[in-house]
């Protein structure tokens, strides 16, 4: 009796790995030669029956007891198997719970053949801002497809770790202040939402001569497009 509940532990991690596994080659379409789907119902349909006819033999339970594990472990696997089905629909409810969470998140969606789009808010101030990860640190931009480049402010700069005091500012830019100089750098990744893009080159502006980094057409050339609606601007990775 004792032994039970360390195998059904055992069964439990192995069920876990299955779907980690499916989750990780959710792209290539199988695993282990297997389509993904046949992959789940071959391992859940075989670990049921294993444990179902090890817990009759080793324990010989009453009838209460065998309804009441048989019940328990559907219930596991038909969670687990809802989840990995839903996994794109459970996506999209955690980014638009971060998006609640965190403004500026912005709200990312993945559909059923793997497509993502981002959508991001307009602000009060009449522009369009998301928190981006620049080289895996938040930093707000405002979207610019007026801007060649992105450019970031040198606070932004060395938020992400740039040693500022090492560049050199010679790069002549025109701003909505007028001409200023700025250096060269390169951002390793840049993402917004689910999108990503890297290595990018990037500007950092000159200390006070600009007062938000600018996510540019450098980034947003790179997408299959994007359109405003209304309040809302949608890129399509």
């Amino acid at each position: 009796m004792r032994r039970s509940p360390k195998f059904l532990w055992i069964v439990l991690a192995v069920l876990a790995t299955g779907l980690l596994l499916l989750i990780l080659n959710d792209d290539a379409g199988s695993t282990f030669g297997f389509e993904n789907d046949q992959f789940a119902s071959l391992l859940t349909s075989g670990l049921l029956v294993t444990v179902l006819a090890a817990g009759i033999v080793a324990s010989r339970p009453s009838f209460g007891e065998v309804t009441r594990n048989i019940a328990i472990w559907l219930f596991i696997v038909l969670a687990m198997l809802t989840g990995y089905s839903y996994r794109y629909e459970l996506q999209d409810v955690a980014s638009r719970v971060t998006a609640g969470l965190v403004p500026g998140s912005p709200l990312s969606v993945t559909d059923s053949e793997g497509n993502v789009t981002v959508t991001v808010e307009k602000t009060g101030s009449g522009h369009f801002e998301a928190r981006a990860l620049i080289d895996n640190k938040p930093v707000q931009v405002m979207v610019d497809t007026g801007a060649s480049m992105t450019v970031l402010t040198v606070e932004d700069a060395r938020a992400i770790g740039l040693d500022v005091e090492a560049l050199n500012f010679a790069v002549p830019v025109s701003t909505a202040n007028g001409v200023t100089v700025a250096a060269r750098a390169r951002a390793e990744t840049i993402a917004i939402g689910a999108i990503g893009r890297g290595p990018l080159p990037i500007l950092v502006a000159q200390p006070g001569a600009l007062g938000q980094s600018l996510l540019g057409m450098n980034f947003m050339g790179t997408l299959s497009g994007y359109d405003v609606r209304g309040d809302r601007m949608v890129l399509r990775d």
